[in-house]
Parts: structure tokens; sequence; C-alpha cells
């Protein structure tokens, strides 16, 4: 069975695939059509972006994820409103966002808004793309917050090594264009495809807890 797991990185997006549980392929793209495009056989497809923004933030799955992974709440970010994104500039976004919702947005969140609406627009054709949160995937695959930064040495090799102890088991030497891609979005791609795997396994559990397969604004791992 084929998965695989997206991540979004400054030029794109970089995909890992996993076929039958060992990782086949790392790849990277321009636009995330062209990654749904090359994977068409894969089973799931789990990415890193939200899928399904709130009518009246904040999305109860990301209040959620934010306690799950304790320590490293500040790497799940508050998923902002269609017409709060829709703003031309950020700084049009957050007086939107405070004079409507009562409250800010990220920079962060605002500059995904592009991969958010990439994905937003082939949701439709395709019911096997599911959202995933690297740190809430590595939360999981070690059963306690984790200690390091996923921007630490440390914290990389401890996520290498939760991964490896998953079978998946990523190469020392990365040929072509995402042997260019910093490591730390290569792991959480490869985490993404680990909480993909279970999905398309019937295995994986949902934020919030009891969510159906198909519904968005829900995280898995």
């Amino acid at each position: 069975m084929l998965v695989v797991g997206a991540d979004v990185w400054k030029r794109g997006w970089v995909a890992v695939a996993v076929d039958s549980g060992d990782v086949t392929g790392i790849t990277t793209f321009d636009g995330f059509d062209d990654l749904a495009t090359e994977h068409s056989a894969a089973a799931v497809i789990g990415i890193d972006i939200p899928i399904g923004l709130p009518d009246d933030p904040p999305r109860r799955a990301d209040v959620l994820a934010k306690a799950f992974v304790g320590p490293r709440a500040s790497s799940v970010f508050h998923t902002p409103p269609r017409d709060v994104l829709e703003a031309p500039t950020y700084r049009q976004a957050l007086k939107r966002s405070y004079e409507r919702y009562g409250g800010g947005i990220s920079a962060q969140s605002y500059a995904l808004r592009k991969r958010i609406f990439e994905v937003d627009a082939v949701r439709g054709d395709t019911g096997r793309l599911i959202e995933v949160h690297p740190e809430v995937s590595f939360r999981a695959l070690t059963g306690a917050p984790l200690e390091h930064s996923k921007k630490t040495w440390n914290g990389q090799m401890e996520r290498r090594t939760l991964l490896a102890g998953a079978g998946l088991h990523l190469p020392d030497r990365i040929t072509g264009s995402a042997g260019r891609i910093p490591v730390d979005d290569i792991l959480d791609a490869t985490a993404v495809a680990w909480s993909a795997g279970r999905w398309a396994t019937n295995r994986a559990e949902a934020i919030p807890d009891g969510a159906e397969p198909s519904a968005d604004q829900t995280i898995w791992y």
C-alpha cells in the first residue's frame, strides 16, 4: 500500500512516499496540484496544512493539538477563517481578524495562505487527503512530549530515531532537489507519512476524538 506524507517548505512542497512500510521516494513540488497528480496512486496523502477553515475561530482541533504536544505547543498554529486569509496583506488580515473575531493571527499562519488555498482547490476532487500535524505524530510515536525542538541537533536525532523505530528509515544521502530541503521538513513529511499509513489501515486516532474518517478540521495521527 502506497501512502504519502507532504510538508510545506519555503519554496513549495516536499513529499515522502512510503510503500508497504518502507520509504521509497523523497521528492519536491512547486504546487500541491502537481504533488497530488504525481501521487494519484496513493491510498492517502497526509498533509501538514489545515483542511477546513473555521467559521468562528479557534478550531477545536488546533486547541486540542496544542494541549496534546505540550511543550511544543507553539508549533501548532491557530487556523484563521477564510475571510481573514483572503485579505491581501498581513496587516489587513490582522485588522480584519481583530474587528470580526476579537483576536489577531500570527504572521506564520497568514504566510501559509497560498498553500492552504492550493489544498483547498483540489481537496474536493479526492477523498484521500487528510490533515496531519508532525509534532502530534511525533508525540504519539514517543508516548510523551518531545524534549527538544526540531531545529536542534538533539531534536532532529530524536525524531529520526523515532521514525526508524517505526520502520521508516531515511537515507543518509538524498539525491536530486530534495537533497537541498531542510532536515526538519523531511523529518516532518516522514512523520506525516507515518500517520497517513495508520489512517489507511484504520489504526489512526483523531483530534478531536471520534471524528469520522472524512471529516475536515480534524488532525490525524
